[in-house]
């Protein structure tokens, strides 16, 4: 089952006993944990009939008698335990999740990975309750996601915008949603958001960026490269290598792939990409600009930077001279 089947069925008062949320995504286990109580119960039952346990501070027997216990001038009780992946004897459940009382709601979040599905519990999960597992999203598919969040809230967002946002913020589905929340509600009637508005509220050069970057380099402007880098330079925390470096091995290991299609066609390789076609426009330049050999010792180049970012084979060089190095072997290969 899906968190927004799960919360469909909250809003119309239809539940399970237990729900298991397992997984590598923490966002849709914090949402579904957060939003119990308000959805499931009134501010009124609230006081009476919601428990929440934190696994690290709990003791299994606590948990099980709240579980136990009848409602209080209502028709159900929740109990939520947050991080139970810490909770001690959590093998304990069993007995109670296969036979839980109707009355309760329980509401597990089993953070940062999955049950060992060999367990008693977990056998008994499956046929005895609500499992959702998640997953952390591909870094191909943020911009949908962003998109679709954006959406909801009756808003639109320009191509530019949209990647400086998450190509500065990454895979934390919580924090684009925070900033997306920031922008909102200072848009001023506008329901577009723009370039300067990620600038401006997030905090993101809407010249100077990775997205910037990576499209001078895609390219070859070596020109426009060194002013950008020249800006992380006296900016640090702007693009530190550790954020610069995984973002241009993904976007060449995806020129990689392009390649690999043996198709030039926009449809085709954003298909094989997972993108939507006008992204593969990039990917299709850097094709135009750098050959399937350059694209395989740019990887080389990449995983080469990345072990002296670490200090490997460094030399006591600084980050920008990593960096410029970098830049000047791919676009002077020879």
């Amino acid at each position: 089952m899906s968190s927004e089947k799960i919360l469909s069925d909250w809003k119309r008062k239809a539940t399970h006993p237990v729900y298991w949320l397992e997984g590598e995504e923490a966002y849709e286990i914090d949402k579904l944990t957060d939003m119990a109580g308000d959805l499931l119960l009134t501010p009124e039952e609230m006081s009476f009939n919601y428990s929440c346990f934190y696994g690290k501070d709990s003791k299994i027997e606590d948990v099980i008698n709240a579980c136990r216990r009848y409602p209080m001038f209502a028709d159900r009780q929740v109990v939520v335990i947050k991080e139970a992946q810490q909770l001690k004897d959590i093998e304990r459940f069993e007995n109670y999740i296969s036979n839980p009382l109707t009355s309760t709601v329980l509401v597990v979040a089993f953070k940062d990975k999955k049950l060992d599905g060999r367990g008693k519990l977990a056998k008994v999960l499956k046929s005895k309750a609500v499992v959702l597992t998640t997953k952390k999203l591909y870094d191909n598919e943020l911009p949908d996601w962003t998109s679709n969040l954006i959406s909801s809230k009756g808003l639109e967002i320009s191509s530019k915008a949209l990647h400086m946002l998450v190509d500065h913020i990454g895979n934390d589905l919580k924090r684009i949603e925070n900033e997306i929340e920031k922008i909102s509600v200072n848009l001023n009637g506008k329901n577009k958001i723009n370039e300067d508005d990620i600038e401006q509220f997030v905090g993101v050069s809407k010249e100077f960026n990775i997205f910037e970057m990576q499209a001078a380099i895609a390219s070859r402007d070596l020109a426009k490269t060194l002013r950008i880098l020249n800006y992380f330079s006296s900016n640090p925390k702007a693009a530190p290598i550790q954020l610069i470096l995984p973002v241009l091995y993904s976007f060449f290991s995806k020129v990689y792939l392009a390649y690999a299609s043996n198709s030039r066609d926009e449809y085709s390789i954003a298909s094989s990409l997972g993108l939507k076609p006008f992204m593969a426009r990039q990917y299709i330049g850097a094709m135009q600009c750098y050959g399937y050999g350059d694209v395989q010792r740019i990887l080389l180049l990449l995983n080469d930077a990345n072990l002296k970012s670490l200090g490997v084979n460094r030399a006591d060089t600084d980050d920008e001279s990593i960096l410029k190095e970098f830049i000047f072997k791919i676009m002077h290969p020879y």
